[in-house]
């Protein structure tokens, strides 16, 4: 007789569904407790994840358990425990937990791996066989430092269990020492009768957030029903910010100084849209585009100087120079928006090239230059080499002004637009293809749309190791990050230099800690500014290796290995392995980079080829022949 097979997915949100035919009736399959605890301390969020869930049949049944986390964060433990025995996931090296994977099967055991990928999400799977009447545990952690964006912060927690659990509970506890300025909960879960189960308590620097619904509550949610929880809670909080200079940290040698001045005048800018307009942005995408870029035209401040520039095959200007964002000629630019329509091919260098001549033919003293491209596919008109194309954009750009890259939809060639952007002081993002597409657009720009600061550079004494120092711009809004070791462990002390440039004068903020001062957190935190200065660095080390080439890119990943291999991060470097006893099942979890969707590959070129596709998972009963002719859904790379 088949055993029944129940998946369980946890997102910070969970949910049970079949893997395979009709649902089987959920008294089967019992989550009877469900925790999910954060802790975020000084923006670096701890989140533990623990599920507890029995097997109320006479026989045994496959549990299976899928864990999506947010894209930045990165897992650092999963475990476990059946009958009073633990196992425990291992970080390694991709190819070291390709291999143990592979034993473990020819050994009729089953693996799970787990990698980096996703649009906001990173996903994990592995399955256990649990006996007759027996539970389960499974206890999973991840890791990430929270980004500040249109000044805030904002920690997510989904659940979905599909079925009310008896004792559910979620506890957020934030420790800022600076002071929180505001908190907010929001999302699906706020509504109705299941507010009620809400509950926050403020300190100075402390709030908690305790989320304990009951089962009858569980399916009053604006999107519940008798299955029970389906939304989410959204966190959202900003700290205080009465030191100009920053905030400074200091825990078992290491450092972590927040710097986020708000009180300073606004920097004109020069913005440049270089707008995609060819065959394939037809229909909504360039609907969407055309809504977007209304709404942030109509958002200039009188002050900026803005261009506009459409391209497929051939480039167009709606003027040559750069103009001043007055009423009459941003009428003149939204009239010239809404005729905006696709064809051609897409020539892309041509088109950046000319958007660079734009700033170099009217240099503006005393603003800030942003350079926004948005495309959906390959380069296929003028020139066509990517290589060739990031050089031309590099020399012409020559550092002096970021370069934004957002990639439409998944035709882009997102690998691309990702390294001219990290090469030129910008960052890609990429759009897609939802209803909500134009408020992405939006959304993006609205970050970048107000500059304080450019050319900041972060001086330290008596430190090493430091991750990023030097930013070409700072935003309204937004945080700079700098963290790094103590070389003296007997310094008193750190002092702190920033120097920038607020409109068109230089600036100087300068700070001294002691490096005596204790911070109060939790035993189980107190290594977390370490931990945070690991993940920052690991991140920005993934960046640098995307850029080089030859000795200094395997030098790079080396050492982001090595720290990932030490924290036991889950990173685009490594997997996580979980051998356990099993009865032949073979499973694959691996979530590889963001890609394009593609046809089915055969399962042999998976085995070889396993990083170019997404995740997928296999149930096979018996024995599993891998030269077998059996066909699965994957999605390849970029």
């Amino acid at each position: 007789m088949t055993r029944p097979a129940l998946r369980l997915i946890l997102l910070g949100f969970f949910l049970i569904s079949a893997s395979s035919a009709p649902v089987k009736k959920t008294q089967d399959v019992n989550i009877y407790s469900f925790y999910i605890n954060s802790t975020v301390t000084s923006r670096y969020a701890t989140t533990v994840i623990t599920s507890r869930v029995a097997n109320r049949l006479n026989e045994s049944q496959e549990i299976f358990f899928e864990v999506k986390i947010p894209k930045n964060a990165f897992i650092s433990k999963f475990r476990m425990t059946i009958d009073g025995k633990s196992y425990d996931g291992v970080v390694k090296e991709k190819a070291d937990a390709q291999q143990q994977y592979s034993q473990a099967v020819s050994q009729g055991q089953s693996a799970g791996l787990i990698k980096s990928v996703g649009r906001t999400l990173e996903e994990f799977k592995t399955s256990v066989n649990v006996a007759a009447l027996s539970k389960v545990t499974f206890e999973l952690t991840y890791e990430e430092l929270l980004t500040r964006r249109l000044g805030k912060y904002e920690l997510l927690i989904n659940a979905q269990p599909m079925q009310t659990v008896a004792d559910f509970k979620i506890d957020v506890h934030i420790h800022e020492k600076p002071g929180i300025s505001f908190l907010e909960v929001t999302g699906g879960l706020s509504t109705n009768d299941l507010a009620n189960a809400i509950k926050t308590t403020r300190a100075e620097s402390d709030a908690w957030v305790t989320f304990y619904p009951t089962r009858e509550q569980q399916t009053k949610c604006k999107d519940c029903d008798e299955n029970g929880l389906k939304g989410d809670l959204l966190i959202t909080y900003d700290v205080e910010r009465q030191n100009p200079n920053g905030e400074m940290k200091v825990s078992n040698g290491y450092f972590v100084h927040n710097f986020a001045p708000s009180d300073l005048p606004r920097i004109a800018k020069n913005v440049v849209f270089i707008i995609d307009r060819s065959g394939s942005m037809h229909g909504k995408k360039i609907e969407q585009t055309r809504l977007a870029l209304l709404k942030i035209l109509s958002d200039l401040s009188e002050d900026d100087h803005f261009g506009l520039i459409t391209f497929d095959s051939r480039v167009d200007l709606w003027k040559r120079e750069l103009l001043k964002a007055t009423k009459a000629n941003l009428d003149d630019a939204k009239s010239f928006v809404q005729e905006i329509t696709a064809r051609g091919a897409t020539d892309i260098n041509a088109a950046v090239l000319e958007g660079v001549n734009m700033f170099k033919r009217q240099p503006q003293a005393g603003s800030a230059s942003i350079l926004i491209l948005l495309t959906d596919g390959d380069p296929t008109s003028g020139e066509t080499n990517t290589e060739r194309i990031m050089s031309n954009v590099r020399k012409a750009i020559e550092s002096k002004f970021p370069l934004y890259c957002l990639g439409f939809g998944y035709d882009v060639n997102f690998d691309f637009l990702t390294k001219m952007s990290l090469e030129n002081n910008g960052v890609a993002r990429r759009i897609y293809e939802d209803s909500d597409a134009d408020l992405q657009l939006q959304g993006f720009y609205d970050e970048v749309a107000i500059p304080l600061l450019t050319d900041i550079q972060l001086n330290y004494i008596g430190v090493s190791n430091l991750t990023q120092t030097n930013f070409a711009l700072y935003f309204n809004g937004s945080e700079i990050v700098v963290s790094g070791q103590i070389t003296d462990n007997n310094v008193e002390s750190i002092s702190t230099e920033v120097i920038a440039i607020s409109k068109g004068s230089k600036v100087t903020y300068q700070n001294t800690v002691t490096t005596k001062d204790v911070i109060d957190v939790p035993s189980e935190h107190e290594d977390f500014v370490e931990r945070l200065w690991a993940y920052l660095t690991v991140k920005q080390l993934l960046d640098k290796h995307v850029l080089l080439e030859g000795p200094e890119k395997e030098a790079v990943k080396n050492e982001a290995l090595k720290l990932s291999l030490k924290y036991q991060f889950v990173t685009p470097l490594t997997s996580m392995v979980v051998t356990k006893p099993q009865e032949g099942d073979v499973e694959v979890a691996d979530k590889p980079k963001e890609g394009k969707e593609s046809h089915r590959p055969p399962v042999s070129s998976y085995h070889q080829d396993y990083d170019d596709y997404a995740a997928f998972y296999v149930p096979f009963r018996g024995n599993f022949d891998p030269a077998s002719e059996l066909t699965l859904w994957g999605t390849p790379t970029a």
